[in-house]
C-alpha cells in the first residue's frame, strides 16, 4: 500500500501533462502510486502518459466527462494510500513536495489539509520569480471563505481520513457513488471542499513556507474568465449557506468583498484597466473589511487598477519595477519563514 496517492485529472493538456508526470516521477519521497484519471481527453494527452514506464502509475478511465470534481472524486475513490495529494496537469511540483508533506502529516496528527505555497509560472512553465503568498497557520472557516489561502488545486496534501468524513452519497446515471469534491460544481469545487472541512470537522488546516508547487498562469484558463469566477463563488455561497446559513449570512459581505478585490487584480494582470476599476469600486461598496484588515495589499490594488485605467502608459512604465520590489519582498519573506 502506497504512503501518498497521487491524483491527477487529465483533460486537453498534450503541451503541459508530460512536465507534471515527470515531477511527480522525480520526488525524492519514492511511496507514492500517481493515479491519472482520463476524464475523456479529446487530444493525446493521455497517450503521452502512457508512454511514460513506472508501475507506481495507474490510468484510470471516465466513460463520459466528468469535470475536474468529478475526475478527482474518481480519483479519491481509488485510492490506496493514507495521505491524497492532488496535481492539477497543467501544473508541476518541485521534488521535495510529497517528502516535505509526509513529514508535516506526520508530525501533526491534527492537521487534515496541509498544503504549500505555489511559484508561479508562465505559459511555458519558467519560473515569474512571483509566489502566492497565503497565511499558513490559524485558518479559521471565515478566513477560507475570504481568501481561500490554499490557492489551487495542486498545493494540498490531504488524510483520506479527512474526505472520508465529508463524503456524501450520490447519483451518476442511476447508480450510487460517493462523492467529496461538488461534481455539480464545475468552478470554485475546491475553494467549497476546504469550506465543508473546515465548518464540518475538527481538522486542522495549516500550510508549510516552502513555495513547493509551481502554478501555471494561463491567460486562456479558467482564472482569465472574471465574471465566470465571481458567478462560481456565488454559488459556492448559496451550497454552503444549505448546511451552515448563519455563517454565511455573517460573513458574506466581507468575502465577497475580498473576492472582487481578487477579481480586480486578476484584471490588472490581464491588463483590462475598465474592468479592474470596476471590480475595485465594487469590492469596496460591499465592504471595508479587506481595507482595515490588509491595508497595504488593497491600498495598492486600488492606486494599480486607477493608473491601469487612466494612464496606462505610466502603469506599464511602473510596473516593471514595482514588480521587482514585490518579488524580493516575497523572496525575503520566505527565506524568513524557512529560518525562523
Amino acid at each position: 500500500m502506497p504512503k501518498v496517492s497521487v491524483i491527477m485529472p487529465v483533460y486537453n493538456v498534450a503541451s503541459f501533462v508530460a512536465q507534471a508526470v515527470q515531477s511527480v516521477l522525480d520526488q525524492s519521497f519514492p511511496d507514492f502510486e500517481l493515479l491519472i484519471v482520463d476524464d475523456c481527453s479529446p487530444d493525446n494527452s493521455i497517450a503521452i502518459c502512457e508512454a511514460f514506464s513506472d508501475d507506481r502509475i495507474r490510468i484510470v478511465k471516465h466513460t463520459v466527462n466528468r469535470g475536474l470534481a468529478g475526475a478527482r472524486n474518481t480519483g479519491i475513490r481509488n485510492a490506496e494510500g493514507k495521505y491524497l495529494a492532488f496535481l492539477d496537469s497543467d501544473d508541476y511540483w518541485d521534488m521535495e513536495k510529497l517528502r516535505l508533506h509526509v513529514q508535516h502529516l506526520d508530525e501533526n496528527p491534527h492537521i487534515g489539509i496541509s498544503f504549500s505555497r505555489s511559484a508561479f509560472v508562465d505559459e511555458h512553465g519558467a519560473p515569474t520569480r512571483f509566489y502566492q503568498m497565503p497565511k499558513l497557520t490559524d485558518i479559521t472557516p471565515e478566513h477560507l471563505f475570504c481568501r481561500n489561502p490554499i490557492g489551487n488545486g495542486s498545493a494540498p496534501v490531504i488524510r483520506k481520513a479527512t474526505f472520508d468524513q465529508i463524503g456524501y452519497q450520490s447519483w451518476f446515471e442511476g447508480e450510487p457513488e460517493i462523492r467529496y469534491f461538488d461534481s455539480e460544481l464545475r468552478r470554485s469545487e475546491d475553494i467549497e471542499c476546504w469550506l465543508r472541512v473546515s465548518l464540518q470537522t475538527g481538522w486542522t488546516i495549516a500550510g508549510i513556507p516552502q513555495p513547493l508547487t509551481y502554478y501555471r498562469l494561463n491567460a486562456g484558463g479558467l482564472s482569465a474568465v472574471l465574471d465566470k469566477q465571481l458567478e462560481s463563488w456565488e454559488e459556492v455561497a448559496l451550497v454552503t449557506a444549505t448546511y451552515a446559513p448563519t455563517f454565511v449570512t455573517k460573513h458574506y459581505p466581507h468575502a465577497k468583498a475580498y473576492q472582487l478585490r481578487y477579481l480586480s487584480r486578476q484584471a490588472i494582470r490581464l491588463r483590462d484597466g475598465r474592468a479592474s476599476v470596476d471590480l475595485f469600486r465594487k469590492s469596496m461598496l460591499t465592504s471595508k473589511k479587506p481595507l482595515r484588515e490588509e491595508f497595504g495589499r488593497t491600498l495598492t490594488t486600488g492606486v494599480a487598477a486607477y493608473i491601469l485605467r487612466m494612464i496606462p502608459t505610466f502603469y506599464r512604465t511602473i510596473e516593471r519595477s514595482a514588480s521587482l520590489s514585490i518579488g524580493w519582498i516575497q523572496r525575503r519573506r520566505i527565506a524568513q519563514d524557512l529560518a525562523a
